[in-house]
């Protein structure tokens, strides 16, 4: 069958699915690459890979476009599937004979729901997808397939889950579905260097942490590894393909979980003399880190979370703050680059908490950070935890797609988190110290300051919305949020 893979059209900027662990309208425009997507494209001939957000592909753009598929495997994410349900109804209607399937966390953890609410989905497609849409595309009976669930005689039927895929060496490369499909240049991180290109090394993560979406509902947390030969293999044909990207991000869930493996990998790209960046978790030691910068890494991304011991148990983060602070210290060291990610409104949290991790926050004085708030995704552990304390609230976006507070805890509200967000982006960054950082690469670097100055603009036009919301949950709540 001919195949559209499709990352969907949905809220301006939004990026909600096929490789955004949070899906959301960021502060700052952002897209990440649709890899999850990529793989089952290599696999199917006569095959398209449209990521619509990043290259601005609108839904009537896109009704039109599936008109010329017989089958479409949609990814979509608890904050788009509304309007995946109406895109997926638009191309039906065009072309009744058109098959459409979902895949995603969402379709794994409640697929009977997708299923009741759009009659436009003939099938969905639970947990890793790259082997079942491949079948159904081959002519497969749904029946046949594992991994699927779909309607017959007026009830919907389960397959078996599909095993997870461990000869990851067999997949094809990500990066040979973007140039034939994406233009790289649309995709742009704030704290990446651009144009970058982005796959996976591994699938999979061991860590237990409650909130993550990804090891509780598609990759699973067996942690899988693609060969170094295979993955240096990748890197050398990317290098090929994009002559002038400035640099490899490895999207894996982490991907220096294994200091045996990340030091040998490190020992082949040394050789390659090329510019990568990766995920982390700060159990990483001096020796791996040390591996990392010789062999051309330049950023990781780190998960801190919390400066609150007892927030990292409640959310099983296998990490304590202390790790944190010694990471920290032998990346400045070394002169390795850290984005540090920050959750804010965790199982725990109090005006004292948030405190404390603002305060820590600024002892590690990362390069770039990310406050988000707290997000309950279905299929995770805290969204079960907090539906069983009752303490999910509204909507989890706006209108817009960006971040709403949707937990509450008792004396701490929701309109009190977000100011807390807020509060702490400005602590953070208008410091003297993180300015003058700041200020002088844009002194030095043309394209730096229209980054800067674009990212500014992007950034106060939310803040500005994020003021209303706090604005009207305090009138709700009869509180003030004044020195919160």
């Amino acid at each position: 069958m001919k195949t559209l893979l499709l990352n969907p059209p949905s809220f301006e900027n939004f990026d909600g699915g096929a490789s955004s662990r949070w899906p959301a309208t960021r502060e700052i425009a952002s897209y990440w690459y649709p890899v999850w997507l990529a793989y089952p494209a290599g696999m199917i001939p006569n095959s398209r890979l449209l990521d619509a957000p990043p290259h601005g592909v609108s839904v009537l753009e896109t009704v039109a476009i599936a008109k010329d598929y017989d089958f479409v495997v949609l990814f979509t994410s608890t904050p788009g599937m509304h309007n995946d349900f109406k895109l997926a109804e638009m191309m039906k209607a065009e072309k009744p004979s058109l098959k459409i399937t979902f895949v995603g966390p969402p379709v794994t953890s409640h697929p009977e729901d997708f299923l009741k609410k759009c009659s436009a989905i003939d099938f969905v497609c639970r947990k890793e997808f790259d082997y079942t849409v491949k079948e159904f595309a081959e002519g497969k009976p749904l029946a046949e397939i594992l991994g699927v669930s779909y309607w017959e005689n007026g009830k919907i039927v389960h397959t078996p889950d599909r095993p997870q895929i461990h000869d990851l060496d067999s997949l094809p490369f990500a990066s040979e579905i973007y140039a034939r499909d994406l233009d790289i240049t649309r995709y742009n991180v704030p704290f990446l260097l651009h144009p970058y290109v982005a796959f996976y090394s591994t699938r999979g993560c061991p860590a237990l942490c409650t909130f993550c979406l990804w090891p509780q509902t598609i990759s699973g947390h067996a942690w899988r590894e693609r060969s170094v030969e295979n993955v240096v293999a990748e890197v050398k044909r990317t290098l090929e393909l994009f002559p002038n990207i400035k640099e490899i991000f490895f999207d894996d869930d982490t991907f220096a979980w294994k200091k045996s493996r990340t030091i040998k990998i490190c020992e082949e790209f040394k050789k390659l003399n090329f510019t990568w960046s990766c995920t982390s978790r700060s159990h990483t030691d001096y020796e791996t880190l040390k591996a990392m910068k010789e062999a051309g890494c330049r950023l990781m991304i780190v998960g801190f979370e919390s400066g609150d011991d007892q927030i990292l148990k409640n959310i099983k983060k296998g990490a304590t703050a202390e790790m944190g602070r010694k990471f920290m210290k032998n990346c400045k060291k070394l002169g390795l680059v850290v984005h540090g990610d920050f959750i804010l409104g965790l199982p725990g949290e109090t005006r004292e908490t948030i405190e404390k991790t603002i305060k820590y926050a600024k002892e590690l004085d990362c390069e770039t950070i990310q406050v988000s708030i707290a997000h309950a995704y279905p299929g995770t552990e805290l969204y079960t935890y907090l539906e069983e304390k009752g303490l999910l609230r509204g909507e989890m976006t706006d209108e817009e797609g960006h971040q709403l507070p949707h937990i509450e805890y008792p004396g701490l509200g929701r309109g009190e988190i977000m100011h807390s967000v807020e509060r702490f982006y400005d602590t953070y960054y208008f410091r003297p110290k993180v300015v003058a950082r700041i200020v002088g690469k844009a002194l030095f670097d043309g394209q730096e300051r229209k980054r800067l100055f674009k990212e500014a603009k992007e950034f106060m036009s939310l803040r500005s919305k994020r003021k209303d919301f706090v604005k009207a949950q305090m009138n709700q709540e009869g509180g003030s949020h004044k020195g919160v």
